[in-house]
């Protein structure tokens, strides 16, 4: 039920995040995982912020923008029901009680200052305890310190000739990987938990360009350790490697 779920709430999502990845299922069962709203957390290279959906109307503007640009939170819901095959109407959802926005840190940002505006009023986040008051204004702003975030695992760290395929996922999963070298054959090539939820292969590639995706709970999901990305022929979105 819970990847049903999951899918039902990615193809609700999905145009409404430009932030962060809608196809990774670690990000939509973080989601799910929320039940209050919270300090604003890191996720990946993101921070999620969350509000009551009690507001009718949240938003967040940033430092680095002059606080000159709103971003409005959109509304976390949940499918009530699995769809019923022939139904018109589709599937129906209920209010978490939850607004949030996701942010993409940019690489090398080690500090972001923000405000709120809730229903109106510019405000500070009520969930951020650390605030900073800027000295010339006197107005308080809402501060997040990012930590240095590692560098994942690239796609590309390989002995010449060779390609490596990574992915996260929960452990004990299945994830295939497919693509131009063997025909998106997508049940030819299994990906092997070397840690937990860490999965990877390696296969020995002669040089060229090379399109591949990985499949995932029955799902094409393109390379998150690759930004990469092309259409293929048949319009789908696909990783792209070249190997020299």
């Amino acid at each position: 039920m819970k990847t049903i779920t999951a899918a039902l709430l990615l193809g609700f999502i999905i145009g409404t995040i430009g932030a962060i990845d809608t196809e990774s299922y670690q990000f939509i069962d973080h989601l799910l995982s929320i039940t209050e709203p919270r300090k604003p957390e890191l996720f990946e290279d993101g921070i999620i912020f969350t509000a009551s959906s009690s507001y009718n109307r949240v938003g967040i503007a940033f430092g680095y923008e002059g606080f000159a640009k709103v971003h409005w939170f959109k509304k976390l819901v949940y499918p009530e029901s699995e769809p019923v095959e022939g139904k018109k109407t589709g599937p129906s959802y209920i209010d978490s009680g939850i607004l949030f926005h996701v942010y993409t840190v940019p690489p090398g940002v080690r500090e972001v200052e923000y405000r709120m505006i809730i229903d109106g009023l510019w405000t500070t986040d009520p969930a951020n305890p650390m605030l900073r008051v800027d000295r010339s204004s006197g107005i308080a702003h809402s501060v997040v310190v990012v930590p240095e975030i590692k560098k994942a695992p690239s796609t590309f760290d390989a002995p010449p000739g060779n390609f490596v395929f990574r992915y996260n996922a929960p452990s004990g999963e299945t994830v295939t990987v497919a693509g131009t070298f063997n025909g998106w054959d997508p049940f030819m090539y299994e990906l092997h938990e070397t840690s937990p939820g860490n999965y990877s292969l390696t296969l020995p590639l002669p040089p060229g360009t090379y399109h591949y995706v990985f499949f995932h709970r029955g799902q094409r999901v393109p390379d998150p350790h690759n930004r990469n990305r092309v259409y293929t022929k048949d319009g789908k979105i696909a990783s792209l490697a070249v190997i020299p």
